[in-house]
């Protein structure tokens, strides 16, 4: 059995210092990197893929909504035309540092407001997945497993991996539970970690309420800005180990 474990990184820009990005590279096996439009910029850029090589991590593009103010949680009203165009500018972006530094690239992940709105808005992620297309059909969509999104990208012929949250709860129609509302983020490594198990070996996990919620798991999000990021990533890593389960980048999962 195996599954792949991702993270959000280089969210560093200028002056501002975000995340455990060293720590956490250790643990996982593929790495969204920030575009540059919601975090990130272009040191950062590079050094978070040269970082990723030395650790033998795979690499994909985290794009986002233009709102660095915002770090991207806003939402934003586009055209097609124009989120289409926002993905594969900084898919290209990403693509530069990626080249320079001899890696491949991997997949793509949208990043928070824009991840949570082509959810459920199809139109949207029509577009986002026409974008990530034109720049290559090869590249892996990751996206919230079981989505609408996923379906429409297996629709058009794009790779996709259905990606789950090792510290969100669920509500019973498989969606996440807005950060707003309490119990929506876990913080207790231990729970954490029986929750991925029960995701990646008996395929679903406990909604808030209680409902049993089926899922379909090839990659698992640890988030990597938050002070027990590295401790908990660890911890992860260690109990699928435990259970038998091999961390692989989705390369090896998604063909």
């Amino acid at each position: 059995m195996k599954v792949d474990l991702n993270s959000d990184l280089g969210e560093s820009f200028g002056r501002y210092k975000l995340g455990l990005d060293e720590e956490v590279m250790k643990y996982i096996s593929s790495a969204n990197v920030a575009t540059g439009w919601h975090a990130g910029d272009p040191l950062v850029m590079r050094k978070t893929v040269r970082l990723a090589k030395e650790n033998g991590v795979a690499v994909g593009a985290h794009p986002g909504y233009p709102d660095l103010l915002g770090f991207g949680r806003r939402y934003m009203k586009l055209s097609s035309e124009e989120a289409r165009n926002y993905v594969l500018y900084q898919i290209g972006a990403l693509y530069a540092f990626v080249r320079a530094e001899g890696v491949e690239l991997q997949h793509v992940k949208p990043h928070g407001a824009l991840y949570n709105a082509l959810v459920k808005d199809e139109e949207l992620a029509r577009a986002v997945i026409e974008g990530i297309a034109d720049f290559d059909r090869r590249l892996i969509f990751v996206i919230l497993s079981g989505s609408r999104a996923a379906e429409v990208a297996e629709e058009m012929g794009v790779k996709v991996a259905h990606e789950v949250f090792a510290d969100r709860a669920y509500n019973p129609d498989g969606t996440l539970v807005s950060r707003s509302k309490p119990g929506a983020v876990i913080h207790d490594k231990k729970e954490i970690a029986e929750r991925v198990i029960s995701m990646v070996k008996d395929g679903g996990v406990k909604a808030i309420n209680g409902e049993w919620v089926e899922l379909k798991v090839d990659t698992i999000c640890v988030h990597g800005d938050n002070p027990k990021a590295v401790e908990i990533a660890a911890h992860v890593r260690r109990a699928l180990e435990e259970e038998g389960v091999k961390v692989v980048p989705m390369m090896e999962i998604v063909r």
